[in-house]
């Protein structure tokens, strides 16, 4: 790109064309609603993939005469900001309020970065009116959704097992999980010895010695918080006899052999059962005496691996956790927020990592009780938290949740009204939303939006209701949520709202510690940024990320607020990687900055400047349904295709010139035969990219403008009618036919070409030699 098409975007004026365009006369409006990049970062080009899709959508809308809607947001909240803010600091010891200020400053910081480079991609937009969730309106409306969740009983507080990052010392969600498919954990095999007999078992047992179910886990560290030992009532299992040692172990039936030979035992079958008859039986917990752990039934168990029998540690396990309430069992933690045994765990691993030091020393501990049979790296897929890129851990705690069972069936219903493009995310969308049973929405920061909630001093218990959130509301508009930490209770609780509860002083409560997760944060974007298109965008366009994240949590709020989805159509586009395919590194050195992109590099030989317009057509010509690829080779053919193009619109500008279509146009009777084809061609490649557009299929309008400028145009019709061109009387009929083509085909070409490369676009404009019509290319 020449320097005139480097300067472009400032002669564009293209926030000035976005204001523009609002004031356009039609009731044709189209909503691209934005989803928030966090602001903790340079601008990257997973952020250049994204909004340079959106900028296309909105300009091909545009141009076909609609209203477009469009605000650009941030993601300003949560532990992403707040830990680059503090790892900017030596300090440590802060309050909620110093860290706040400093979390902004950052996050304010990270806009401005992003928002010049994304108004340096050419993206349209009112730049002086974007979106922040750190905006007090923007919270107040949030709180707003909370409000009106809870009135309808789908927010809760709960003591129930969720994802734990002890790296971060939070609660996640899943949306907040990242998979190490690498992760090598300790596995061991455990005797759990029998204590009582099941009833229907008793005449098997009767004459055996050291009889012990067999249990497998891999996390060693959850052992002390046994409960119970799960089973299949359907499926079969065996008591065996080790012919070595005389001992006894029952297990799933299926597995005998195949354990026996990773146990390295020799076996015989004494009796096999189904496993309804260990009903009523109970064995002795493997490391703490005179503890013992009842046989229950359970659908969780799986036999793919393992022994059949599942160890269950309430504290420590979705489907544990659901066992025990069925049945009554304690569902003491004895690990804390740092990821730490409590002292309640007992003295030989109180304070000890339960990932690290607390996993051997409970293996220590399981030797020595001689219940370990043994002990094995175990290479699989564990969660990680995906900020700190460390391994979380299910821990019980105090939370705040969204029961999204009671929302999901209704969820499934809206979803099946909505468009996804590529149609296949739809079924993604749907599974993941359908193991989702709860969602827990408080977070252990003080960089977000308050749960409105107090607690009793003394009690703990909560006080929260309408009054109380509908106060908190109020303050939050007026002064944003610094309120929940500057003001005292008194201002903040209202007196009615603690007199209902039979108090008289709000001195009596303090104020509750956790943030919304952000997820909730952006998950109500649509209540803020959509109150003038209906509350309902025709589109939400995002990674593929976002099917488990944004797009979740907010069609979650919506449904539960007002029975609707935000969105009409759903766009899921791929990740960006390097041109081979690679995972972008900096140590494998294989990331694309756009700044170095645009602008050039250190070296200018080696990283030369391409120009905005350059990343664009990148982007428009990928296959942006599966992992986008880009690297030096993609950007130099990117820049070769521009020129090859901008040659054809200058051969046609060159010989247009002096034309006039509205005096000097030639009739499509009086045409040449060859020019009447020409126009045949021109009709059928209009037709057929603004089909492309409307399927958000990019990559085909790039492919269609190759196929016409080169076969169509430069190979076949220019070639045919230069001697005309250059040869013909200036005002003869053989010439003007032709430059009737011409102007159309010029016409035609540029607007297809404008949502995609503006910057070119603009240029081409600027040397028209008559005014042009409107309207893309119909």
């Amino acid at each position: 790109m020449n320097a005139e098409g480097r300067k472009s975007n400032l002669k564009c004026g293209f926030s000035e064309l976005y204001s523009w365009q609002r004031q356009r006369k039609t009731k044709k409006e189209f909503c691209l609603h934005d989803g928030p990049p966090y602001a903790n970062g340079d601008p990257h080009v997973g952020h250049a993939l994204n909004k340079i899709l959106k900028d296309i959508t909105n300009r091909f809308h545009m141009m076909r005469g609609y209203k477009v809607h469009y605000v650009p947001g941030w993601d300003c909240h949560g532990l992403p900001v707040e830990m680059k803010a503090l790892s900017e600091l030596q300090v440590q010891d802060l309050s909620a309020m110093e860290i706040r200020q400093k979390a902004r400053k950052f996050a304010e910081r990270a806009i401005e970065k992003q928002k010049s480079a994304f108004i340096r991609w050419g993206i349209m937009a009112d730049w002086a009116n974007c979106y922040y969730t750190f905006d007090g309106k923007y919270e107040a409306k949030q709180l707003g959704i909370f409000q009106k969740m809870y009135e309808k009983d789908y927010i809760y507080q709960d003591y129930k097992p969720v994802f734990w990052s002890p790296s971060a010392n939070t609660a996640l969600a899943e949306g907040e999980l990242e998979y190490n498919e690498q992760h090598i954990s300790r596995s061991v095999y455990i005797k759990f010895p029998l204590l009582k007999s099941p009833p229907k078992l008793a005449s098997v047992m009767d004459g055996l010695s050291k009889v012990s179910l067999l249990v497998w886990t891999t996390q060693p560290w959850t052992v002390p918080a046994n409960q119970a030992v799960c089973y299949i009532p359907n499926s079969e299992y065996s008591v065996v006899k080790c012919t070595n040692t005389g001992e006894c172990y029952i297990l799933v039936a299926d597995r005998v052999e195949s354990l026996a030979a990773i146990l390295d035992m020799q076996v015989e079958v004494i009796s096999t059962f189904k496993g309804i008859d260990l009903e009523g039986g109970s064995c002795a917990h493997p490391t703490i005496p005179g503890r013992d752990s009842p046989l229950l039934p359970a659908d969780h168990v799986t036999m793919a691996k393992g022994t059949g029998l599942v160890h269950t540690a309430p504290a420590h396990g979705m489907e544990d956790y659901s066992v025990a309430s069925h049945h009554q069992l304690p569902m003491d933690c004895l690990v804390d927020e740092g990821g730490f045994f409590t002292e309640a765990a007992g003295s030989e691993l109180q304070n000890k990592a339960v990932l690290e030091e607390g996993n051997e020393a409970v293996i220590q501990m399981l030797q020595a009780a001689k219940s370990l049979l043994k002990e094995e790296r175990y290479v699989h897929s564990y969660p990680y938290d995906w900020r700190t890129k460390k391994p979380v851990i299910i821990r019980a705690s105090k939370q705040w949740f969204v029961n999204t069972a009671n929302i999901k069936a209704t969820t499934q219903e809206v979803l099946k009204k909505v468009k996804f493009v590529p149609a296949s995310a739809e079924k993604r969308m749907l599974e993941m939303l359908d193991r989702r049973t709860f969602w827990c929405i408080s977070r252990q920061r003080c960089w977000g939006v308050p749960i409105p909630v107090f607690y009793h001093k003394t009690t703990g218990e909560s006080l929260i209701n309408s009054k109380t959130i509908g106060n908190v509301i109020r303050i939050v508009e007026q002064q944003g949520s610094d309120a929940w930490w500057t003001l005292p209770v008194e201002q903040l609780l209202p007196r009615e709202a603690v007199a209902k509860v039979g108090n008289h002083n709000a001195l009596d409560y303090v104020k509750g510690q956790d943030i919304l997760d952000i997820w909730f944060d952006s998950g109500t974007s649509w209540a803020h940024v959509l109150e003038d298109a209906d509350q309902q965008a025709d589109l939400y366009l995002e990674g593929k990320d976002q099917l488990g994240g944004w797009f979740q949590s907010s069609v979650l709020t919506s449904v539960a607020t007002r029975k609707k989805a935000p969105y009409k159509t759903l766009m899921i586009h791929g990740f960006t990687l390097g041109e081979k395919g690679e995972k972008m590194s900096k140590s494998i050195g294989n990331v694309v900055d756009p700044d170095v992109v645009i602008n050039g590099g250190q070296d200018h030989s080696k990283e030369p400047p391409y120009g905005a317009d350059v990343l664009r057509w990148w982007v428009a010509e990928s296959n942006v349904f599966t992992e986008v690829l880009i690297g030096p080779a993609v950007l130099n053919a990117a820049r070769d295709d521009i020129n090859k193009l901008r040659n054809t619109l200058r051969f046609l500008l060159g010989n247009v010139a002096g034309f006039s279509p509205e005096t000097d146009s030639v009739p499509a009777s009086e045409m040449y035969v060859i020019d009447q084809y020409m126009l045949h061609l021109l009709q059928d490649y209009s037709n057929k990219v603004t089909e492309a557009y409307k399927e958000y299929d990019y990559s085909r309008v790039i492919r269609l403008l190759q196929a016409f400028h080169t076969r169509d145009l430069s190979n076949f019709y220019f070639s045919i009618i230069k001697d005309r061109l250059y040869c013909e009387e200036e005002k003869s009929l053989k010439r003007r036919s032709c430059q009737t083509v011409l102007a159309e085909v010029l016409d035609a070409v540029v607007r297809s070409v404008a949502p995609i490369l503006p910057h070119l676009a603009e240029e081409v404009f600027q040397h028209f030699p008559y005014k042009m019509g409107t309207g893309i290319a119909a």
